[in-house]
Order: C-alpha cells, then structure tokens, then sequence
C-alpha cells in the first residue's frame, strides 16, 4: 500500500475511523496515525481487520473497538471509548459503508433498508454522538465519506445513490449547525478506487485488465489508490482546512467532470 508522507500535520490531534478495517478506512487511520494522531478504528464484524490496521501503524497509535455504525448505543459507545482512551476527540471520520447491487424493481425493503441504514444512517449516528465531544475538545472536524454517487446515478445502485446523494445534505446541515462551535464537516468524495468493496465488480467483468479498462472509460485518470482518498482525508482534519466546511472534495480522477 502506498503511504503518505508524513510530515506531523495532525501531531496532538484524535480521530475515529468507522470502517477502519481495509480499504479506504484503513488507509485514512494509517495516513492519520503517521500524521501524529492517535486513532480509534471501528468495524461491526472484521475484527481481524483492524488488528491488521493496528499492526501497521506506529505502536501504540490505533486503538480498536467493535461498533456496528448503524447502530446508535454502538456509535455512542464507540466515541465515549475513545474519550476515555484518548482523552478528547477531535476528528470524525464517518467511513463505514456496505455496497450491494439491485435494480429498484427487484430491490428488496431488508437490502434498501440495510444499504441505507450503514452508509446514511451511520453518517447521522456519527455525527450526533461526536458532535458533543468535539465541541468538549474546542472545535475540529467531521469528515463524512460520500461519492461520486452523491452527484451522479449508477443504475442498479439506486438505495446506495439515495444513501450518498443524503451524506452530502446532510454534511451541509451539519456545518451550518455546528459553524459557531468551530466544527466543520465535509464530505470526502472518491470515484473508482482499488479496493476489497470493488472486487464482485472486477470478477463480473472479467479480471483485472477489464476492470481497470472500465475505470478509465469513468474516470480520466484511471483507477484511483486508498492512500490517494487519505491525502484529501489528511487535510480536511488537519487545520490546513480550518476555512474549509459544508462543501465536498472529489477524489475521483475526474468522474464528475465528464
């Protein structure tokens, strides 16, 4: 996995991670913990996941905690533990996500539902219990991951769209609430990037070559890499951004600018 360069950015600064157990989330928490942060990463089931997420980073800078991200107490839990643990809390990263296809005639209420409780309602979740902890430590941010889905449609993902194109708002809500407590929150928007969520993808079209070759017609600069996603990531927690909030940063190698 590529690695940011580590320059110290958010030295005395503390995240979560939800979804830190691969792809995009582990590669934010690395990015983070080599940045100079301490991290609590969170999954609701691949506990093996973050013990690798752990293992990877500088000793003693990620912390673990199982929470279903959809689930209120868990999300509740999840930030008190890192308060108890770290002390404060000062970055949010709501990344957990689940991906599924399905035209919406075919599309069942129990898929819809838990497409939309993961990816929209564990974004609400992970902000209503952060929101009073960041403002305990005096200000910080909240860095919700969307998608190019929150911009445009892709047939057969019609409850994910729906999910993405809600972070979005909902991100914008949040900024305009949380403005005078010095909380921004932002959405993180990557295009196609190589990661375990995608390889159904890569398998239905026929391998790797396919699969890079359908990138590219989507994306002018072809497949996109996590450690690209927590660069941008990077930034909107550390104070570089302290003006930035209630917008989207696209890390999608130009999808959405066809």
């Amino acid at each position: 996995m590529s690695q940011v360069i580590a320059t110290g950015r958010l030295t005395g600064k503390v995240a979560v991670v939800t979804g830190g157990a691969s792809g995009i989330g582990r590669a934010i928490a690395l990015a983070y913990a080599n940045e100079g942060a301490r991290v609590v990463i969170a999954t609701a089931r691949n506990e093996e996941g973050l013990i690798e997420t752990q293992a990877m980073a500088p000793e003693g800078s990620i912390a673990r905690f199982m929470a279903d991200a959809s689930i209120g107490t868990d999300v509740e839990a999840l930030v008190a533990f890192t308060e108890e643990k770290f002390g404060r809390l000062d970055v949010m990263c709501n990344n957990a996500g689940v991906l599924a296809y399905s035209p919406v005639e075919e599309m069942s209420e129990q898929e819809w539902d838990r497409v939309i409780d993961v990816n929209l309602k564990g974004t609400f979740l992970g902000c209503k219990y952060s929101i009073p902890a960041i403002r305990r430590a005096g200000g910080g941010s909240i860095i919700n991951v969307g998608s190019v889905n929150s911009f445009v449609a892709s047939a057969g993902y019609g409850h994910y769209c729906a999910a993405k194109g809600g972070v979005l708002m909902l991100t914008k809500t949040v900024a305009l609430e949380c403005a005078t407590h010095r909380i921004r929150a932002n959405v993180l928007c990557p295009g196609m990037i190589d990661t375990p969520m995608n390889a159904p993808f890569e398998e239905e079209i026929g391998g790797r070559k396919q699969f890079e070759d359908a990138c590219l017609a989507l994306q002018p600069l072809g497949l996109g890499r996590p450690a690209q996603v927590a660069s941008a990531a990077v930034f909107l927690a550390s104070d570089e951004s302290s003006l930035v909030t209630g917008t989207d940063i696209r890390v999608d190698g130009g999808f959405t600018a066809q």
